[in-house]
């Protein structure tokens, strides 16, 4: 589904972010991406959601060569990627339902379809009840939980998370990653940036290290 072959993101000034990177994440696939603060996680997924350029190599996704992409490919692009931050940025002068329908609502899609998806995606977070509730009055577990049901509402076939348990304890950061993992057992593939190493190490799936910008294990 993505390969990074000979991939490399200079900025002005010489700091070079990623340095030769080759990987691959097969279709259906959930691995984690980890490394220290500045190793260059964020820029990678970047990179996929063609929110920043790589300067060197090449990058396909679906078989598709990234480099080849027109401007107005890109919006199409991210149709098929779910994103997750750390800080869910979530509309707090709407209600939840609108939050996790609005990716829908700018795609155009009717409102029958819109309250069949945003239902659907809050009962797989479990946040169903919550849908009538403003942003501020949910915990910061159930806002990250809101976070993901706008990811997926689209039904994505990639997810991509950076540093998505950055600011939740130990249970809820297990929550969050249980929640990938259920995605990812109905074929959606999952990527997701963290350094929280003791609770990935729990988990059964590859892990890509970074280094100051340098893939060292993993690929």
């Amino acid at each position: 589904m993505i390969q990074f072959v000979n991939v490399y993101k200079d900025y002005k000034g010489g700091h070079q972010a990623l340095k030769n990177i080759n990987f691959h994440l097969s279709e259906g696939e959930m691995a984690f991406l980890t490394g220290h603060s500045g190793a260059g996680k964020s820029t990678l997924l970047k990179l996929l959601m063609m929110i920043e350029k790589f300067s060197r190599g090449q990058i396909f996704y679906q078989g598709k060569n990234l480099s080849q992409f027109h401007r107005t490919d890109i919006p199409y692009h991210r149709r098929s990627i779910g994103m997750i931050y750390q800080n869910p940025q979530l509309l707090n002068n709407r209600t939840i339902f609108e939050n996790v329908g609005l990716p829908l609502v700018i795609l155009g899609f009717r409102p029958p379809e819109i309250k069949r998806r945003v239902y659907a995606a809050l009962d797989k977070v479990n946040l169903l009840k919550k849908e009538k509730c403003y942003p501020m009055e949910l915990s910061i577990g159930e806002q990250q939980r809101v976070g993901v049901a706008r990811a997926v509402v689209t039904k994505p076939q990639l997810l991509l998370a950076d540093e998505p348990t950055g600011n939740l304890d130990p249970e809820l950061a297990a929550e969050i990653m249980d929640l990938f993992e259920a995605f990812n057992k109905v074929g959606v593939s999952v990527l997701v940036a963290t350094h929280d190493l003791p609770l990935i190490a729990r988990m059964n799936h590859r892990i890509l290290t970074l280094k100051d910008g340098q893939l060292i294990g993993g690929n």
